[in-house]
């Protein structure tokens, strides 16, 4: 069993087991629940720079990268930077997150918040919803397309952005629809988390104007954002290059300034 097939196999317990603390209908009570999201696709389309700046404290491929970080002060930090968005994990188990992760950067700034999470059931939708987020994230590797149709279409009703992430062009062609915001190409694979830029340049050219294009992973140089960019991106998200500094505001407002 790799990596990607653990985390999505103790996900669904971890679901199960929310379910049944908090039914959805007092998901559906919360106050940020009736709020108007903040669209990070539209932030992408009208920015020269297009960075999403994310919150991670670890990951199973690298390990502990910032455990000291105060999640409030980074998302104050990466606004100050003028990123378009912040992304922020919300897995517990491998990559030390939280939903109060994404409660606090919601009660801290205003810009566009993605709820980077392991999506494999509808009730997590209203979750992020109910907890602050503009943007879900549904990753093709773990979802068939049915899955991604259903969760896609909720998503939009809810007033969501949806960000699809895929790795390979068989991920792509079953991914494509109309409920969708922006197409994420994941350079790290993410059964064996070796990173390949070149997976972003391949699939840029069978990826339809329709969709924001968003690079991720192992980004973490101004050549490769200019390089990609001539392949059609306008989004890219950068998380351990500014995490594993001692202050990810400043290096994102000093990388960003750079990208000028």
């Amino acid at each position: 069993m790799n990596i990607l097939d653990k985390i999505v196999a103790d996900k669904y317990k971890e679901v199960d087991l929310k379910k049944s603390l908090l039914p959805v209908a007092q998901l559906e009570q919360s106050v940020l629940f009736k709020r108007t999201r903040n669209s990070l696709a539209s932030a992408l389309q009208n920015s020269s720079t297009g960075i999403i700046a994310e919150h991670k404290r670890r990951s199973p491929s690298k390990g502990t990268i910032n455990q000291n970080t105060n999640v409030g002060q980074v998302a104050i930090g990466y606004q100050k930077a003028d990123v378009c968005g912040m992304s922020v994990l919300t897995d517990i188990k491998y990559f030390g997150g939280s939903l109060e992760d994404l409660q606090l950067a919601r009660a801290s700034v205003t810009m566009p918040l993605l709820r980077k999470e392991f999506i494999i059931d509808e009730y997590q939708i209203i979750e992020a919803k109910s907890n602050g987020a503009d943007v879900i994230l549904l990753i093709a590797a773990v979802l068939s397309k049915e899955k991604i149709k259903t969760f896609s279409e909720l998503a939009k009703s809810l007033d969501l952005d949806v960000l699809l992430e895929v790795h390979n062009e068989e991920e792509l062609h079953k991914s494509i629809m109309p409920s969708l915001d922006m197409l994420g190409v994941n350079n790290r694979n993410l059964k064996t988390f070796e990173v390949d830029l070149d997976t972003s340049k391949s699939l840029a050219k069978i990826i339809p104007d329709d969709f924001v294009k968003v690079s991720e992973s192992g980004i973490s140089s101004l050549e490769a954002i200019r390089d990609l960019k001539q392949f059609g991106y306008e989004g890219f998200l950068i998380g351990e290059n500014f995490m594993k500094t001692n202050n990810p505001g400043k290096s994102a407002k000093e990388f960003i300034q750079k990208l000028k």
